[in-house]
């Protein structure tokens, strides 16, 4: 295995590639050369369309359509180089003790669920072109959940399955990396943190500079210099490495403070007194 993996005629598939940081990615992926395969539940009808990219509507959540992605992505490119598993949904505020189980079970369906389809459905393919795969997690995985426990528990999942992933590649000629972004600035962020009155008091509980948003574009470009460099892991902004860092600090500090933070109480309340 090289360490650098050239993304000129490499092939690339990426899920929830039609919006968002998807999109964003897909875009760069092929200015970089790459052919590739999208894969959404929902293609756009002002999708890209070219010789080099290959439109799958598809569901994460159904293994067997993962599987016939991939295999529809090797017949037209004759290779599969690259997976970015990027599909994910975001649920409304709520308590663990409020949300709704099917909520609850969606977001673990497709957040962690999704990953693991499509990791399986294409990990035989990139194991024999000695590539990678990349899976989005989130800075959620190590912050305190409270609100959205379905989503924090869903990226948690995913960063451990992409440790394991990394470690098993290792031995077999290919990589895995992880990405962990704070809040992007997409239509899904947007929706949950400033449409939804409760979420826009759960984001304001971030402080400076914790609280800067990510441009979609500018996670896609890290996404695609993470596979390229065969990163273990990406953070962005920078400004959230510490805390991954340091999480086993100050993790049960901020958890004692929270607790006790009336701003913390009172939403908490507000929640929990929706049901």
């Amino acid at each position: 295995m090289t360490r650098q993996l050239a993304l000129t005629g490499a092939v690339a598939l990426v899920t929830g590639g039609a919006r968002g940081i998807g999109a964003a990615t897909v875009q760069k992926l092929l200015a970089a050369g790459a052919s590739v395969a999208v894969v959404d539940r929902d293609i756009p009808a002002d999708a890209i369309k070219c010789e080099r990219v290959l439109l799958l509507a598809a569901d994460v959540t159904d293994s067997d359509a993962m599987v016939a992605c991939v295999a529809r992505t090797v017949e037209k490119f004759g290779a599969l180089d690259i997976v970015i598993a990027n599909a994910g949904i975001t649920p409304p505020p709520a308590t663990i003790r409020t949300v709704d189980k099917s909520t609850f079970d969606a977001v673990m369906a497709v957040n962690f669920g999704g990953v693991l389809n499509i990791v399986r459905a294409s990990a035989d393919e990139v194991v024999t072109r000695g590539g990678h795969i990349a899976l989005v997690s989130s800075c959620a995985a190590f912050t305190p959940g409270m609100g959205g426990a379905p989503y924090m528990v869903s990226k948690a999942a995913v960063e451990q399955l992409g440790r394991a992933l990394s470690i098993e590649f290792a031995a077999v000629g290919a990589s895995a990396g992880l990405a962990y972004f704070g809040v992007v600035d997409t239509d899904l962020a947007r929706g949950t943190l400033d449409d939804d009155p409760v979420g826009r008091r759960i984001g304001e509980l971030l402080p400076w500079p914790l609280n800067r948003r990510l441009p979609a574009d500018r996670a896609a470009e890290l996404l695609v210099r993470s596979v390229r460099t065969r990163r273990a892991r990406t953070i962005a902004p920078a400004v959230w490495a510490p805390y991954f860092w340091l999480r086993g600090i100050l993790n049960p500090v901020l958890e004692w403070k929270l607790a006790r933070d009336r701003t913390v109480t009172a939403l908490i309340r507000d929640l929990e007194s929706a049901r």
